[in-house]
């Protein structure tokens, strides 16, 4: 049995191979000049796959194991997609074998300079070949079946690898390698409301300028994976976006909830451009409470009751003074009143709820139960 120190080096050496600059695209070349079907299809749509297949291999042997159950769904994704483009199954074996057939030779070159035996090699190699036997299985089953079904798929490509991305764990990663983005080293996940159509492919738009990033629609919202940190312009004046990270690909279903997190605190402050949820996230952890907000309005039902219809301009002219830093006249300018009246509305609702809003706590819960109020009326 191989020591964990034996099996570490082997590891370490095919991933030296695998990161090397001039692989994918000496894999690239091999693939379009000998698989003739494989021509038409885009570097980036090869070396994408490419990619992630070599990645979820070294993964596979790093942990001495069969391919997981991501790994198989990223198989058939990639089956499915090659079907739809008119590409033959023994086209996709062949681009695969192509790609295998570099990555071990370069490893016989190189491993005895690392220290990797001849039967220690092969013994990686038997475990790739079992590894590999399953996903060619799984290949040709989806293939077969996405030709036997030839409606095409709704979804663009961005949106279900984005989808992916969005599911964490290792299937995250491998979708991260499909697309070209960085599999360690951070992401950031935004999201921006896609009501407004223009504003959003502008955003869009913008975003695509610093690739690496992968941006759709999703659940009526514009959501995008970047490698680096949005430029401020990226955000047109009145727009607002949430952004989260940086974080590894598997941790990219949390960042994208924390980002919509930071949307609807920004929104609901009042913020505009790009707001990452680390600058709210006291408002986050108010939002994110609807059951203490619900005890909030109950303690002070009375206070809402005894206000009638002067509840809503109270709890309006309450939240924009403390949003505006308790700014009297900057907070009259925003609502369209005079300053006294913001004056007399914050006495007064101070009066009737005995919350005082000058104070740290007095503010937070303040803005909380005004901000709740206004959302349920």
């Amino acid at each position: 049995m191989r020591s964990r120190e034996e099996w570490t080096s082997v590891v370490d050496l095919i991933e030296r191979i695998v990161g090397e600059d001039d692989l994918l695209p000496s894999v690239v070349v091999g693939v379009r000049t000998m698989v003739r079907e494989a021509a038409s299809l885009s570097s980036a749509d090869i070396t994408g796959h490419t990619r992630a297949l070599l990645f979820a291999a070294t993964r596979a042997l790093a942990a001495r194991r069969g391919p997981s159950q991501a790994e198989l769904s990223f198989v058939e994704d990639l089956a499915v997609t090659r079907a739809r483009q008119g590409v033959p199954i023994e086209a996709v074996l062949g681009a695969i074998h192509i790609a295998e057939r570099t990555i071990w030779s370069r490893a016989r070159e190189t491993a005895p300079s690392a220290g990797v035996t001849p039967d220690l090699l092969l013994d990686a190699r038997e475990l790739y070949d079992d590894w590999a036997e399953a996903v060619r299985s799984r290949l040709i089953t989806a293939h077969r079946a996405a030709k036997a079904d030839p409606d095409p798929r709704t979804d663009a490509r961005d949106a279900v690898i984005l989808r992916r991305l969005l599911e964490g764990g290792s299937a995250a990663a491998l979708a991260a390698a499909e697309a070209g983005l960085p599999t360690a080293g951070g992401l950031w996940a935004l999201v921006a409301r896609a009501d407004d159509l223009p504003a959003a492919a502008a955003l869009e738009r913008a975003l695509r300028e610093y690739p690496p990033v992968l941006c759709a629609r999703l659940d009526g919202l514009l959501v995008a994976v970047l490698a680096r940190a949005p430029a401020p312009r990226a955000v047109r004046a009145g727009l607002t976006a949430g952004l989260a990270g940086p974080v590894e690909a598997e941790e990219l279903a949390a960042a994208r909830r924390l980002a919509l997190d930071a949307l609807a605190a920004a929104e609901a402050s009042g913020r505009s451009g790009v707001t990452h949820v680390a600058e709210v996230a006291s408002l986050v952890a108010l939002v994110g409470r609807p059951d203490l907000a619900a005890v909030l309005v109950d303690r002070h039902r009375q206070a809402w009751n005894t206000l009638g219809a002067n509840a809503g301009p109270v709890a309006l002219a309450v939240s924009a003074w403390l949003e505006a830093d308790r700014d009297v006249n900057a907070a009259a300018g925003k609502l369209f009143v005079h300053p006294n009246t913001v004056r007399n509305r914050v006495q007064r609702f101070a009066d009737v709820t005995g919350l005082d809003p000058a104070t740290t706590f007095g503010a937070v819960d303040a803005w909380w139960l005004c901000r709740t109020w206004l959302a349920r009326a």
